[in-house]
């Protein structure tokens, strides 16, 4: 067994997360290319591979289960390739954006976990978007992009929208706006509810949902705010 993997499997019993062996072993070799690049290119503060586990890698698999809930409800109201024919693949067409993904959580994590659905990582950062460039091509992910850029600037659009730690609420949402679905949502990775960030929200963004979570090894408050246009 590799290190870590007893713990990592532990944690995700204790998430009721059901992942393959070959989802596991690229989460571990993803964890593994972390440690080595940020020896040389600081991409996170957290330098403990136990820390990186807990902090990094078992924080962003709690939002899994919850994400793949609004994406069949995002399915639903899509219509099927042919009148009466189920889609194989439930979240086939689908397309996230990690905003300031950094060395990738959550953007990667959700790659891995759900490979029906395109994954872009966007950030300022040429080294971080460069880094996501080489995950994609050593776990070889086809549906994982890293992208060099500012949110603001981007023209495509996206289902979902995803940031962890990167600004408030509505900085958040006011960058990324432009880059939305129509009836695309708005996934905020936070600690403890962010009360004064949801009422500095503009009338324009409306809070849906907010969703507590547990992660295993972390004694600490954690939450997804989730927002779309009115």
């Amino acid at each position: 067994m590799r290190p870590l993997e007893k713990d990592f499997r532990q944690g995700l019993a204790a998430l009721a997360l059901v992942l393959d062996d070959a989802q596991v072993a690229r989460l571990l070799d993803y964890l593994e290319l972390i440690q080595k690049w940020t020896k040389v290119y600081n991409l996170t503060a957290v330098r403990d591979p136990s820390e990186m586990l807990t902090h990094h890698l078992l924080d962003s698999l709690a939002v899994i289960a919850p994400l793949r809930t609004q994406l069949d409800a995002l399915r639903a109201v899509l219509p099927t390739q042919e009148e009466g024919v189920a889609v194989a693949a439930p979240h086939a067409g689908l397309r996230l954006l990690d905003v300031g993904s950094g060395a990738g959580l959550p953007g990667v994590v959700i790659a891995i976990c759900c490979p029906e659905l395109s994954v872009d990582c966007v950030d300022t950062v040429a080294k971080k978007a460069a880094f996501i460039r080489q995950v994609a091509a050593t776990l070889r992910l086809s549906n994982l992009h890293g992208l060099h850029a500012r949110v603001e600037g981007l023209t495509e659009k996206y289902d979902v929208i995803s940031s962890r730690a990167f600004a408030s609420l509505s900085d958040f949402t006011r960058w990324s706006a432009g880059a939305l679905a129509g009836r695309g949502i708005w996934l905020a990775m936070k600690g403890k509810y962010p009360a004064e960030e949801v009422a500095a929200l503009p009338v324009d963004v409306t809070v849906f949902h907010v969703e507590q979570l547990t992660v295993p090894g972390l004694a600490a408050e954690r939450c997804i705010v989730w927002m779309r246009k009115p």
